[in-house]
């Protein structure tokens, strides 16, 4: 990672939009923003609190560059604006009304998912996991974009995807069908590893390209190689949103225990109890590695796409590819998917002095102190 190091061009809605999906020409397109009260969205009246800034890049860059010009150019209709209420956690299940910039209440079900052939949902709470499950059932294509700001139309949104979608696919090469990972994390003067068995599989990306035919969901910005783990062992230090820090102990795949190491108790003792009244909350749901040189955006969705990052997840995985599915927990409102993002900005307490690779009878060297090892740097010169 080299921070600042590289420039962007002009962030240009059309130059993304024609990128990620090609539009065929005549397909409708629909923006979807999450607010505490839909209602909001009546002649976008959310405009007036300063504090809705995501939803307000959904309407200034997306809904008027589509209105002034892009609609136009990329040869699509529609470019209609709904809000939904906000879910409060990572990847829930959306609810099923909505109210249009009109003011009316629609089904997104019957009135949004089934008659748009592009869904943009620029939101606070990633959608990415109920999204893809309706894009499957109704045929639509789509993105994420949640936690959007200015740092990232500057720079993740203003890549070139081609180039993206091409560098995903040296590293992706050169990670999948590994045995296993083992990450090495260094907290105070200990150090804790993480086994996470892969079991020969084939690596995913997330690449940013969603030209169909067949319906799926893009994560924008996009740049990752991922797996989701078919099973895990060890220790690995977690920082909470708060800033405490707790030891994970992990077997079976699962988060067993949280371990204060410092901030405040009562934070990890409700996690425990979490994991005690709903163990699939600790299930380690994926892994993993950044593709990206961009800048950090304080933002997760930009953030864990940064060469020379990992993130493991915890929680719902059916959007990747894996069994854990919302009815498979106790509580609906635990049916998160959750990164847990190691990089110098977001665990700056936390080290990941090495991550190793078992592949083909040899164990490489990927990442060391969130720098990206020989092994990787020479995928991406080939």
């Amino acid at each position: 990672m080299h921070e600042n190091a590289r420039s962007f061009p002009p962030f240009s809605l059309t130059r993304l939009l024609s990128t990620v999906f090609q539009p065929k020409g005549r397909e409708r397109v629909a923006i979807l923003i999450d607010l505490e009260d839909p209602a909001a969205v009546r002649d976008f009246g959310f405009l007036k609190d300063p504090t809705l800034t995501i939803q307000r890049h959904a309407y200034e860059v997306f809904y008027q560059g589509l209105h002034k010009g892009g609609l136009k150019e990329l040869g699509l209709t529609g470019g209609d604006f709904f809000a939904y209420q906000i879910t409060g956690g990572s990847n829930l299940d959306l609810p099923d009304r909505a109210v249009t910039s009109e003011g009316r209440e629609v089904s997104l079900e019957k009135d949004v998912y089934p008659k748009y052939d592009i869904i943009l949902c620029i939101s606070t709470f990633s959608a990415t996991a109920p999204l893809t499950a309706f894009a499957k059932q109704y045929g639509f294509r789509g993105a994420t974009l949640h936690g959007l700001n200015e740092i990232i139309l500057r720079s993740g949104l203003a890549v070139d995807y081609n180039e993206v979608s091409k560098q995903a696919e040296k590293l992706r090469l050169g990670l999948t069908k590994a045995d296993w990972f083992e990450v090495d994390f260094k907290v105070g003067n200990n150090t804790h590893t993480l086994k996470l068995i892969i079991n020969n599989q084939e690596a995913q990306k997330s690449h940013g390209m969603c030209r169909g035919p067949e319906p799926d969901v893009a994560n924008l910005p996009a740049g990752e190689v991922y797996y989701v783990p078919e099973g895990a062992e060890g220790r690995f230090p977690m920082r909470y949103e708060t800033g405490t820090i707790a030891l994970m102990d992990v077997k079976g795949g699962r988060i067993q225990k949280a371990t204060l190491l410092r901030g405040d108790q009562a934070e990890v003792d409700a996690h425990n109890a979490k994991l005690v009244s709903d163990p699939v909350t600790g299930e380690i749901g994926e892994l993993g590695f950044g593709t990206q040189d961009l800048p950090v955006s304080g933002r997760d969705i930009q953030d864990e796409k940064v060469l020379g990052t990992m993130h493991v997840a915890t929680g719902r995985s059916d959007h990747l590819g894996g069994h854990l599915v919302p009815k498979l927990f106790k509580n609906a409102k635990n049916a998160t998917h959750d990164d847990i993002l190691f990089s110098p900005a977001k665990t700056p307490e936390i080290d990941v002095t090495q991550v190793r690779m078992r592949r083909d009878g040899r164990t490489e060297v990927v990442l060391e102190h969130y720098q990206p090892a020989a092994y990787l740097l020479n995928l991406i010169k080939n």
